[in-house]
C-alpha cells in the first residue's frame, strides 16, 4: 500500500486570485525577499550564470550563421530570429531559476542543480516565454502603457506552467486576469527593483572610462549578486500570495516556512504535481 502524504496549499489559490482576493504588501514582500536572499542567493546566481554563458554562446554561434553580429544589429528580422533562438535555448534553464524563488517562498532549500530540474516541461516553458515576449513587445510598439501592463501582469506565467502544470495560453490568460487587480502595487514593486538596477549600473558607467574602472566592475558584480536573487525571490513570494503553492508533506517532515491560509488533504505519495517537503 503506497505511503500517504499530505498536500498543503500555502498562500493564495487560483479561485481567490480570480476574484482579486489577495494582498500585495510592498514593504513586507521586499523585507521577506531580502531575508531569503541573504540566506539563499548562491543557487540562483549559479543558475543565472549558466543561463548567461549559454545565451552568449548561442548568440555567438547563431549570429555567425546570420551574417555576423553587425548584420544582426542592422537587420530587424535577423535580430528577431536571434532573439527566438536564444529564448528557446535558455528558458528551459531559466525556468529552474524562476522556481528557485517559488521554493524559497515556502522555506525550501535549493541548489544549482535545480536549473536542470524542469527540462521535461521545456517545450511548454519555451512556448510560454515566446508568447509572453511577443505580447509584451506588441504592447510596447502600440503604446508604452499596454506594454507596461502586460510586462507586469504576465510576470508569473512560467511558474504557472510548471507548478500548476498549465498550458501556456491558459497560464497567460489566468495571469492577466488575476494580477490586474493589484497592478499598481505590483508595478511599484517591479519599479523599485528596476530603479535599484539603474542605481547599480551608474557607478559602472561613470567609472568605465577612468583609471578605477575595475572598481566599478566589482561594485556592479557584488550588487547584482544580491539584486538578481532578490528579484526572483520577490516573484516567488508574489506567486505564493496570489496563486498559492502546493507542497507534498510526509508525516516525518515539516514545512520550514508557511504563510497565508493553508488547506491540506491526503494523497498517495506517487503524485508528482507538487513539491516535496
Amino acid at each position: 500500500m503506497p505511503e500517504k502524504i499530505t498536500i498543503v496549499q500555502v498562500g493564495g489559490s487560483i479561485e481567490r486570485a480570480l476574484k482579486g482576493d489577495y494582498q500585495i504588501d510592498v514593504k513586507a514582500i521586499l523585507t521577506e525577499s531580502w531575508q531569503q536572499t541573504l540566506k539563499s542567493r548562491l543557487a540562483i546566481n549559479l543558475g543565472l550564470l549558466f543561463s548567461l554563458v549559454l545565451g552568449i554562446l548561442v548568440s555567438f554561434i547563431a549570429s555567425s550563421y546570420l551574417g555576423g553580429i553587425e548584420n544582426v544589429l542592422a537587420d530587424p528580422q535577423a535580430g528577431m530570429l536571434l532573439n527566438v533562438v536564444v529564448t528557446v535555448a535558455i528558458w528551459p534553464f531559466m525556468a529552474g531559476v524562476e522556481m528557485m524563488g517559488v521554493q524559497h517562498a515556502v522555506g525550501m532549500k535549493t541548489d544549482a542543480k535545480m536549473t536542470f530540474a524542469f527540462l521535461t516541461r521545456a517545450s511548454w516553458v519555451v512556448l510560454c516565454a515566446l508568447l509572453t515576449s511577443v505580447l509584451i513587445s506588441v504592447g510596447f510598439q502600440l503604446f508604452i502603457a499596454p506594454g507596461i501592463f502586460l510586462a507586469v501582469t504576465l510576470s508569473l506565467t512560467v511558474p504557472l506552467v510548471i507548478e500548476k502544470k498549465m498550458m501556456p495560453m491558459k497560464a497567460i490568460v489566468l495571469s492577466i486576469k488575476a494580477l490586474r487587480f493589484k497592478f499598481f502595487p505590483l508595478l511599484a514593486l517591479y519599479s523599485l527593483l528596476l530603479s535599484s538596477l539603474i542605481v547599480l549600473i551608474l557607478p559602472f558607467i561613470l567609472l568605465l572610462e577612468s583609471s578605477v574602472a575595475p572598481l566599478g566592475i566589482v561594485i556592479f558584480l557584488i550588487g547584482i549578486s544580491f539584486l538578481a536573487p532578490l528579484f526572483y525571490n520577490v516573484k516567488g513570494i508574489i506567486y505564493r500570495e496570489v496563486f498559492g503553492i502546493s507542497i507534498a508533506k510526509s508525516k516525518d517532515t515539516g514545512i520550514d516556512h508557511n504563510t497565508g491560509n493553508s488547506t491540506s488533504k491526503d494523497v498517495d505519495s506517487g503524485s508528482n504535481d507538487t513539491f516535496s517537503a
